[in-house]
């Protein structure tokens, strides 16, 4: 397969650049993408500006490549085939808010699969603090929620989704409550809602500062006691398994490594949800688990989805500063530890460590200005100061009200001699969110065939240049809801049967390699992660430069290059996994995806900030779209492990 564009795409006008023979980057303005298949819709983003930034990308490597599962239900049921090949009528990839959600409506109308990298609660959803954004006041209007968004996303947000998302939301939040998730009130009786940076009104509801956590719990309860649905929890999933139908590419089902018995598991499905989450830990400091590898973003890269708006990588203002605590954490985090926006909100304000309040001197909004916009204000001051971190302060605020607003904030602090109701808040910036991912219609359609995307591995068009706070749970819970139906339509028209899985060859296990091997290539791997990670936060961060992404990219192909190598002459080949090197494969995808993105967008906007070109363009408010890629010799992170077959 040569063609990088999907059938019904406009025409093309190229230009091309050739970055020192690490492959091709062509920007197009395309004026119209069609995705191909049962969809036949038009993704009509953005409505102000129709057409899009393209980037094919067709990066080689320098070296050519050699050619019982346990649940937290008994399973017992026909639909498990055998040990290594299950098939349901849905597999759903990530066990938060999206993909439990979905879960537990398709389930009416079919077998469920939910496979999670680690325990179920082990995601995005269970660590959001501050809650969901919906219009739920009298004085409020979806109107202006629908311009807030907008604001905060740099106008880059396609207008119809926006008015789908902030429509539908209150009726999903409701939902919630008539699940058992438990919000906050106020002494009214009524909902008690935050308000935080970007919002014009209180709109957000929340529960304390663990909201994610709260909805997460109310969600699990519900699909534990699901018949339909099944938990495959610490199964890893590898990749997508796909054929072709004529031009379209249709999505069969996952393989996934079981990483508690090192089994390769077979899901054959109708229909795939991805709901993985987003790619903060190819950052050093995030503030997502450690399972947010990117996974599901790669996964659908290498099958063949297409991806869009990459570059904009939300960092939070205010992670907890480990080095301002009084007394520090006796081992590092494995994940920063987030200071909700609501903080800001509440009435935070921001000092530098003389106690000078800076936010004034950014933005007329101050602490409450969108969060790429406090970001780079915090990240100013710190290169100018030659500082490590800056101080939030809310000790103004009554003792109780801190403390009931923010238990969870101020019993972590208080572990480490700091009471946030007397002393400021050390804080700093954090990979938080992926604006960009898998690019999907108002239905979480994708361009492939059967895959259905929701959370943050999307990118629906709600959040344009930058997120707007609280509105990652509603667009969640949103496109969730909007996927049933046509999943359900798709399931129904399906004609697969179980003998689908000998279409593909297997992943395998490195079994064949000696212990000491397969240490070599643990440690080698974990020292390449952590090289990419810096790259990352040193040259594609909150400042960026042509320059200085020119070089990431060169840095990150090598290493690449540097690694494969190493693996395959210490015996590993390209059918093998484990969980390490599977996640350094997505690593690498998304770095890419990142950086190839970042270079084509040649303004700043939003989360996008470059010295190069420091100011908005009204003719470049354009979506960057990535159309997948094939080529014989492309390096192991952007390939399938096995062959397509032909449906």
């Amino acid at each position: 397969m040569t063609t990088c564009v999907p059938a019904g795409s406009g025409n093309l006008h190229c230009r091309v650049r050739d970055f020192k023979g690490q492959g091709c980057r062509k920007a197009s303005w395309v004026s119209s993408v069609t995705f191909s298949g049962s969809i036949h819709k038009e993704l009509s983003w953005s409505a102000g500006a129709p057409k899009f930034l393209q980037i094919q990308r067709c990066n080689f490597s320098q070296y050519p490549i050699n050619e019982n599962s346990k649940s937290l239900r008994t399973v017992t049921v026909s639909s498990l085939r055998d040990d290594s090949t299950k098939s349901f009528d849905f597999a759903v990839i990530g066990s938060g808010v999206a993909g439990l959600r979905y879960a537990l409506e398709v389930a009416k109308h079919g077998s469920v699969a939910v496979i999670t990298k680690a325990e179920p609660h082990e995601s995005n959803t269970n660590y959001a603090q501050g809650g969901v954004s919906a219009v739920l006041c009298p004085s409020d209007s979806v109107e202006s929620h629908v311009q807030d968004t907008i604001v905060a996303g740099a106008y880059l947000c396609d207008e119809e989704t926006v008015r789908v998302v902030c429509t539908e939301g209150p009726e999903r939040i409701r939902e919630l409550i008539a699940m058992g998730a438990s919000f906050d009130h106020g002494e009214d009786g009524n909902l008690h809602l935050a308000r935080e940076g970007g919002h014009s009104h209180h709109r957000i509801v929340h529960a304390a500062d663990m909201t994610g956590r709260e909805i997460e719990r109310a969600l699990l309860e519900a699909v534990l006691k699901d018949p339909n649905i099944f938990m495959f929890e610490h199964h890893l999933a590898i990749d997508l398994l796909t054929c072709q139908d004529g031009s379209d590419t249709v999505c069969l089902g996952v393989d996934t490594l079981n990483t508690e018995t090192q089994e390769v598991i077979r899901f054959i499905s109708k229909v795939t949800l991805l709901a993985s989450g987003g790619a903060g830990q190819i950052y050093p400091t995030t503030t997502n688990p450690p399972v947010a590898t990117g996974d599901g973003i790669a996964m659908a890269h290498r099958a063949q989805a297409v991806i869009s708006n990459m570059e904009f990588v939300q960092f939070h203002p205010t992670a907890l500063a480990d080095e301002g605590l009084p007394a520090k954490p006796t081992k590092a985090r494995e994940n920063a530890f987030l200071i909700t926006e609501a903080v800001r909100g509440d009435g935070g304000i921001l000092y530098n460590l003389d106690m000078e309040r800076f936010m004034p001197l950014y933005d007329e909004r101050a602490e409450l200005a969108p969060r790429d916009v406090v970001a780079r204000g915090i990240d100013d001051q710190l290169k100018k100061r030659n500082e490590k971190y800056v101080l939030l302060d809310i000790s103004h605020k009554p003792r109780e009200k801190i403390l009931s607003h923010f238990p969870n904030i101020a019993a972590e602090c208080l572990k480490y001699g700091l009471d946030i109701t007397r002393q400021p808040i050390p804080v700093v910036p954090a990979a938080h969110y992926m604006c960009g991912g898998v690019r999907a219609g108002l239905q979480g359609e994708t361009n492939v065939r059967g895959l259905y995307v929701a959370g943050e591995v999307a990118c629906t068009g709600l959040h344009g240049a930058n997120r707007l706070a609280s509105n990652s749970l509603l667009e969640a819970l949103v496109f969730a809801r909007r996927a049933v139906q046509p999943s359900i339509d798709h399931m129904k028209s399906s004609s697969l049967d179980s003998s689908a899985s000998n279409w593909w060859s297997r992943p395998v296990v490195p079994v064949s390699l000696e212990s000491n091997v397969i240490n070599k290539i643990l440690t080698m791997t974990r020292e390449i992660r952590k090289e990419v990670q810096s790259i990352m936060w040193k040259y594609v961060g909150i400042v960026r430069s042509t320059t200085r992404l020119e070089a990431a990219e060169q840095k990150i192909c090598d290493l690449e290059a540097k690694w494969e190598e190493y693996l395959f002459q210490l015996g590993w080949e390209p059918a093998m996994v484990g969980l390490e090197a599977c996640e350094m494969r997505n690593f690498f995808c998304c770095a890419k995806l990142v950086v190839s993105s970042a270079l084509a967008r040649h303004e700043s906007r939003g989360l996008h900030y470059t010295i190069d070109f420091p100011h908005l363009e009204e003719s470049k408010r354009l979506p960057t779209v990535i159309f997948p890629c094939s080529s014989v010799r492309t390096s192991w992170s952007s390939r399938q492990l096995h062959k397509q077959p032909i449906c």
